[in-house]
C-alpha cells in the first residue's frame, strides 16, 4: 500500500530536511556472496534484479552500482518508448518492451509517468515516402501498429511544425505508431530499485568493480572498492562502459562508446501533444509533462565518456530544431547533458554469455536503451537464471558477429546513429 501525504504534511517534511520519510530502497553493506550479482544500478541492471527476484525467485541479489542508480544512460536520455522497428527480431525485442511498459506502473505499484502520445517519423521527400510505406507495411506485417501519414494528418498531430511553402525540409507524410510516447526516467528507475529492495534484492551504490575473479575459468566474482563480493552468475548491465569492463574481464566487444547530448528549454504552457522526429533535420522533440521542450539529435561522433556532449553538435541540433518549429526560437534552454552510449557495428544490442563463462551481457542498445529496460532486465534475469536464452534474446547473442547473421537497425532511431 503506498502511503498518501498531504499538501501540509509534504510542507511540514520539506522544512525538516525529510528527516521523517522512510527510504524507498534499503542501502546495506554487502554480502560476500550471493547467488547473482547485477553490475549497474541503472534501468537495465535494476530491471534485472527485479524480475530475478519476481519471476525466478531469486532474491539473493546484489546491484552493485559506481555512482548512484539512474545516474547513468537512464537519468540521461529523451525518454522516448516506442517499438516501431523493422526486422521481425527487432519487433519481438521492443515489442516486450513496450507490453511490459504499458503495465509496468501496476506491476511495480509505481507511477512511470507513462503518456503514450503517438510518434510521427517524418517523410521529406517522394522518395522518402516511398520507403515509408514499405516501413509501414512490414511493420504491419510483424504486428507492430503502424499507420502511413499524409500531410493532412501530421498537421492534424503537429500544427505547429513550418508548413511554409519555402520550408526547407516541407513535410510529405510519415510513419505514425499511436502507442509511442514517453516515461519518466527516474521513476523508472526508482520504480525498480523500490520493488527490488522489497523483493530483498541489496542495492549497493558506490560499489566501483575495480576485477573479475576468476577461477578455473569462469567468473566466480568481482572486486570492488568495497571489497570482494563473489557469485557463480554475474550480470553486466553498463551501456557506455560495457568494454571498459570487458577490457578488465579478458576481452573485447564490438563497441564504440560515444555522447549522445540532449537539452531541454524552460518550461511553457502545452503546445506540443505529440513526438516528432526528423531524419532531415536530425531532431526528435517532445514536450515533458513540466512543460519542458525536450530535444534531443545525433551522436557525437568523437568516441568519448564525457558526459557533457560539445557546443557544435548542439548547435547542430538546434539549428534542426527551428527547422522544424520555428516558434521554439525565443525558448531559452535550461540543461543540457549527454549520455554514454554503446554502439555496435549493426545497431542492435548483445544479449547472451560473454567469452568469459559465467558473466552473462545486456549491452548495445546505442541510442535506443531507455525504451528497452522492461525487455533487457526480463531476459538478462532469465539468462541468469537458467543459463538459456529466450527466444526473443537468442538472436542478439554475441556470437552473430562470428556467424555474420546481423540485425542491421541502423535506421531504426530515425537519424543518422
Amino acid at each position: 500500500m503506498t502511503r498518501r501525504y498531504s499538501a501540509l504534511s509534504l510542507f511540514k517534511e520539506g522544512l525538516a530536511g525529510q528527516t521523517g520519510w522512510q527510504p524507498a530502497w534499503r542501502s546495506p553493506e554487502p554480502k560476500p556472496s550471493y547467488d547473482a550479482i547485477v553490475i549497474g544500478g541503472g534501468g537495465h541492471g535494476l530491471a534485472t534484479a527485479y524480475y530475478l527476484a519476481k519471476n525466478h525467485n531469486i532474491t539473493r541479489v546484489a546491484v552493485l552500482e559506481k555512482g548512484w542508480i539512474g545516474g547513468g544512460n537512464t537519468g540521461r536520455n529523451t525518454t522516448v518508448v516506442r517499438s516501431n522497428y523493422y526486422y521481425p527480431e527487432s519487433v519481438e525485442l521492443y515489442g516486450l518492451a513496450h507490453r511490459l511498459y504499458e503495465g509496468l506502473a501496476k506491476d511495480l505499484n509505481y507511477n512511470v509517468m507513462l503518456s503514450q502520445r503517438g510518434m510521427v517519423n517524418l517523410c521529406h521527400s517522394t522518395a522518402e515516402m516511398e520507403i515509408g510505406a514499405r516501413t509501414v507495411n512490414a511493420m504491419q506485417i510483424n504486428g507492430v501498429d503502424a499507420e502511413l501519414f499524409s500531410p493532412e494528418d501530421v498537421r492534424r498531430v503537429a500544427p505547429i511544425y513550418n508548413f511554409s511553402p519555402d520550408a526547407r525540409f516541407p513535410v510529405f507524410g510519415g510513419i505514425w505508431q499511436g502507442r509511442a510516447g514517453t516515461a519518466r526516467h527516474d521513476a523508472v528507475a526508482w520504480g525498480y530499485a523500490r520493488a527490488a529492495s522489497r523483493l530483498g534484492v541489496d542495492i549497493i551504490q558506490n560499489c566501483e568493480i575495480t576485477d573479475f575473479i576468476i577461477e578455473g575459468g569462469r567468473c566466480r566474482g568481482v572486486q570492488t572498492s568495497r571489497g570482494a563480493i563473489r557469485a557463480d552468475r554475474i550480470g553486466m548491465a553498463v551501456a557506455g562502459h560495457s568494454s571498459v569492463l570487458a577490457a578488465k574481464a579478458g576481452f573485447r566487444l564490438p563497441i564504440n562508446s560515444y555522447a549522445l547530448q540532449a537539452c531541454v528549454s524552460e518550461p511553457v504552457k502545452p503546445i506540443l501533444d505529440t513526438v516528432v522526429l526528423s531524419p532531415g533535420c536530425g531532431v526528435y522533440v517532445s514536450q515533458s509533462d513540466k512543460g519542458e521542450i525536450v530535444i534531443g539529435g545525433g551522436l557525437d561522433r568523437i568516441p568519448s565518456y564525457a558526459q557533457r556532449g560539445n557546443l557544435p553538435t548542439l548547435e547542430t541540433v538546434i539549428a534542426g530544431l527551428l527547422e522544424m518549429f520555428p516558434i521554439f526560437g525565443q525558448l531559452k534552454l535550461m540543461r543540457q547533458w549527454a549520455g554514454i552510449v554503446d554502439v555496435v557495428p549493426d545497431s542492435s544490442p548483445i544479449i547472451g554469455e560473454s567469452p568469459l563463462p559465467g558473466l552473462f551481457l545486456n549491452c548495445g542498445w546505442g541510442t535506443g536503451g531507455f525504451k528497452a529496460i522492461p525487455a533487457g532486465g526480463t531476459l538478462l534475469a532469465q539468462l541468469l537464471a537458467s543459463g538459456k536464452h529466450n527466444d526473443i534474446s537468442r538472436p542478439f547473442d554475441l556470437d552473430r558477429f562470428a556467424s555474420g547473421r546481423l540485425i542491421d537497425e541502423a535506421a531504426g532511431s530515425g537519424i543518422a546513429h
